[in-house]
């Protein structure tokens, strides 16, 4: 059965990089579905895919499953051969919990510096104190999961797992906006830039015909 993934724009979707990096890293042969968001077209079509309308969402088969951490659990359960979560179960919880954090949290973080692969690095405005305390957050869990399971590779488990694939847009923030975080961070966000498939995410973003005025400023 095929995969296939409803992706939104390269260039500003955060959400549809998160599953699809993950599918690219664990060898996941998959049909990607694009569709520009914010333009007059763009529900009705999203709406064929899938009942919620939003992106990402994942078809295999009968199943349809959508939003970021139901596709992860969904590609867990169903390719237990690839490593989607740690196998150690205290790294595995604590991957989870990070996951979810960064689902439901770092509101000011997102608000105050958009996701945008097309935008130069340039730092535009000092974080205010809500946006400067998520940074501060996601450098303390980079660092602590590093530090505790990390040994064994370049990533927050030591192998590539979901968190890497949920926390990479926060790395496009980071260099985007040239926010500072610590030498251990750094040199964590640097392992995700440096994977091909993060490389080929941002390309083909930059190379997008569709250009939203509002992540431009």
């Amino acid at each position: 059965m095929t995969l296939t993934l409803l992706i939104g724009n390269k260039a500003y979707s955060s959400w549809s990089l998160r599953p699809w990096l993950l599918l690219k890293q664990l060898d996941l042969p998959f049909e990607e579905v694009v569709t520009p968001l914010y333009r007059p077209d763009s529900k009705e079509k999203l709406l064929a895919f899938s009942p919620a309308g939003k992106v990402p969402a994942l078809r295999h088969g009968d199943s349809l499953v959508w939003d970021s951490l139901s596709i992860i659990e969904y590609l867990a359960e169903t390719f237990p051969d690839r490593a989607v979560w740690p196998r150690d179960a205290v790294a595995r919880a604590l991957a989870r919990s990070l996951c979810a954090e960064m689902h439901s949290g770092f509101t000011a973080l997102r608000s105050a510096y958009p996701t945008n692969f097309r935008r130069p690095p340039a730092a535009i405005a000092p974080p205010g104190p809500e946006a400067a305390a998520d940074i501060a957050r996601i450098d303390a869990a980079w660092r602590d999961a590093r530090g505790r399971f990390g040994a064994e590779g370049p990533f927050l488990f030591g192998a590539f797992s979901a968190a890497d694939a949920m926390f990479a847009p926060v790395v496009c923030r980071f260099s985007t906006y040239r926010l500072v975080i610590s030498i251990e961070a750094q040199n964590y966000a640097r392992a995700i830039e440096a994977l091909p498939a993060y490389r080929e995410w941002v390309e083909s973003g930059r190379a997008e015909p569709w250009v939203l005025e509002k992540f431009e400023k």
